[in-house]
């Protein structure tokens, strides 16, 4: 079957069309959700940027305002508080990083983290459980976002930890099945993000399988689909 992919410009279809009867049938339309976690700890910098960074404070240091040290004394001779605060930072590779453990949310902590689940997907090539994001058909839902509201809730249980970015997808794609097969039909898919808020554990449900994956390794379970999704993840 051959398939194919519809570029990220342009409207792929009429203002609210998906509720309009002149427009698909509501079976053509599928509300997607790229459920990200973002990233616990600061990313290291680059190489070049801390560069960059050390050039500037050295060049700022040459031109840096001087305090008379009368000042600087009565500043130093305040009062300090008796409290002392150990501070320890939290280790940036984790127990999940060293066991390559992609059902956990405490790995690539410097990276955000995706949500796929494996199971029964909408348009599948052979009607046979795929790895796909969070989905919905679209039925009489009052928006599309809605219906990806409900598509993430399917999984989860509910959204009191979630946080849907926008009221407009970020992406879409349009799918097409070849005229003499008929099992897989064509379809448009809507991408909508939304974010894991205050917790760093979810209880995912509804699937046969679940990982949380970086965006380099989503193109290991999407490889006909690379191009698309690094031009919809641009982060």
């Amino acid at each position: 079957m051959r398939r194919s992919i519809a570029s990220l410009g342009g409207s792929p279809v009429k203002a609210r069309g998906f509720s309009s009867s002149s427009s698909s049938s509501p079976e053509n339309i599928v509300a997607s959700v790229l459920f990200e976690r973002l990233p616990v700890v600061i990313p290291k910098i680059d190489p070049v940027v801390y560069a960059f960074q050390e050039f500037s404070f050295r060049w700022r240091q040459q031109y840096r305002r001087r305090y008379p040290d009368e000042l600087l004394d009565k500043s130093n001779a305040r009062g300090k508080g008796d409290y002392q605060i150990d501070y320890v930072p939290a280790p940036r590779i984790t127990e999940a990083d060293k066991q390559n453990d992609r059902k956990s949310l405490q790995r690539a902590l410097d990276r955000r983290l995706y949500l796929l689940i494996y199971g029964n997907s909408y348009g599948s090539p052979t009607g046979n459980p795929i790895w796909h994001f969070p989905e919905k058909v679209y039925e009489s839902e009052e928006t599309l976002r809605k219906c990806a509201e409900s598509a993430l809730q399917s999984v989860l249980g509910d959204l009191s930890h979630t946080y849907f970015v926008g009221n407009a997808p970020m992406g879409h794609i349009a799918m097409e099945s070849s005229e003499n097969v008929t099992t897989s039909p064509s379809f448009k898919q809507f991408f909508f993000k939304s974010q894991v808020i205050a917790t760093n554990k979810l209880k995912i449900g509804k699937c046969e399988d679940f990982v949380w994956v970086t965006k380099d390794e989503l193109m290991e379970y999407f490889p006909e689909k690379a191009e698309f999704l690094n031009k919809m993840i641009i982060s």
